[in-house]
């Protein structure tokens, strides 16, 4: 398949869009969460399983869900995977009752669990192997800008103009990209993608991969789904300075994509440990000296730089080390990402009730060593599994596994 240089880019930043569109859709509600209750009758808690429920329909549906389309060329996939989408936000705009809204956020959540399982090998298939690196580093911008651009706009609109207005915005979006995803994306069967098998297959590392996901990002998580009480309990930030402090954060999670993007395609394997390292730097000053506001500031910024770019690069190194299709691959890192995202808001949780909002970045610290330890073990675990066929039996399989 060969596709100019022009269009691959085309496409590239149309489902980087997409990225940015279905991650604002599923955590808008976090920041309409007052406004949607007080318009729906409801508590603040069910409007917030609007987002956890929307999280599980994407663990459990991920994997099911590319098998069952594992054949349909990837255009065809992805432009009814947004007309649907589009069409469920629409129906959640105009949703009369809160079980209306619920249903319609669910389907939304079967279009992102399929959208984020064929979009890595989509977008990179578009481009020569030397440089997929870049080409994951800009599809995780979309990602990145959903929390600085995407949620802050979406929540002073539906603030402005109501909350269903927020969602109709995020429904013409969603329409535009599908129209642009159509027209740009090239059609092809999903097999003859530059990018449906994994360049160093090896189901060990994978495992290693999938588990040091789930971890390091509960880590992460476990820390920055508090980080509103934690600047202001224990940092001692005044409420109306949250805003600017969130604006930083994101900034910062923008610049660790793009930073990332420039090592994954030299030293992806050194991508994962980085990151995993600076969160565990991080989150251990957070907790020792967190009280000093400059400190937390930055140690924060750190969190979301890194937790940014550990997830631009599992989705690289999912596609060396995928051991068949790398559709299939991708659903098992995605349905990992949104576990470690449930854990590690549930184990937060659980600790500012029990030990006190300062603990969770203990804890969250614990868990990114932990993952971080575990791809340390990576090579001894891969030196003593059978050798695995096809490209990972040449010398440039393996030396591209090993990095």
């Amino acid at each position: 398949m060969t596709v100019s240089r022009r269009r691959a880019t085309g496409a590239l930043v149309a489902l980087s869009v997409a990225a940015f569109t279905f991650v604002t859709t599923e955590v808008l509600p976090i920041g309409l969460l007052t406004v949607m209750a007080d318009d729906l009758d409801r508590s603040r808690s069910e409007i917030g399983l609007l987002v956890s429920g929307y999280a599980g329909v994407v663990v459990l549906a991920s994997i099911p869900l590319t098998r069952l389309t594992r054949h349909i060329p990837r255009r065809q996939l992805l432009t009814v995977a947004l007309a649907i989408f589009v069409v469920a936000v629409l129906v959640s705009a105009a949703a009369s009752s809160y079980w209306v809204l619920m249903a319609a956020r669910l389907v939304i959540a079967l279009t992102q669990a399929l959208f984020w399982s064929v979009v890595g090998p989509t977008a990179t298939g578009l481009f020569p192997p030397e440089a997929r690196g870049r080409a994951v580093a800009r599809l995780s911008i979309g990602a990145a800008l959903s929390p600085v651009l995407g949620v802050p706009v979406g929540t002073w609109i539906g603030q402005q103009a109501g909350w269903r207005v927020a969602f109709l915005v995020m429904a013409a979006a969603g329409l535009a990209t599908c129209v642009a995803v159509a027209t740009l994306v090239p059609t092809y069967a999903p097999a003859e993608g530059g990018a449906a098998r994994g360049t160093a297959p090896d189901a060990r590392r994978y495992a290693v991969l999938v588990v040091a996901c789930a971890v390091g990002v509960g880590g992460s998580l476990t820390a920055y789904t508090y980080v509103t009480p934690f600047l202001l309990d224990v940092s001692g930030f005044d409420p109306a300075a949250l805003g600017p402090l969130l604006l930083v954060s994101g900034a910062a999670g923008v610049a660790g994509t793009l930073i990332v993007g420039r090592f994954l395609d030299r030293s992806p394997w050194g991508a994962l440990a980085a990151p995993l390292t600076v969160t565990v730097a991080a989150l251990l000053t957070l907790y020792a000296l967190g009280a000093a506001k400059p400190v937390a500031v930055v140690a924060v910024a750190l969190t979301v730089l890194a937790y940014a770019a550990f997830a631009a690069a599992v989705q690289y190194r999912t596609l060396q080390v995928a051991p068949g299709s790398t559709d299939l691959a991708g659903a098992g890192t995605s349905t990992a990402f949104n576990l470690g995202i449930a854990a590690g808001s549930l184990l937060g949780g659980g600790l500012v009730q029990t030990a006190g909002v300062r603990s969770v970045a203990l804890a969250g610290a614990a868990l990114a060593a932990a993952a971080l330890a575990l791809l340390l073990a990576e090579p001894r675990l891969a030196r003593s599994a059978p050798s695995p066929t096809g490209a990972a039996r040449t010398g440039s399989g393996r030396r591209l596994a090993r990095r």
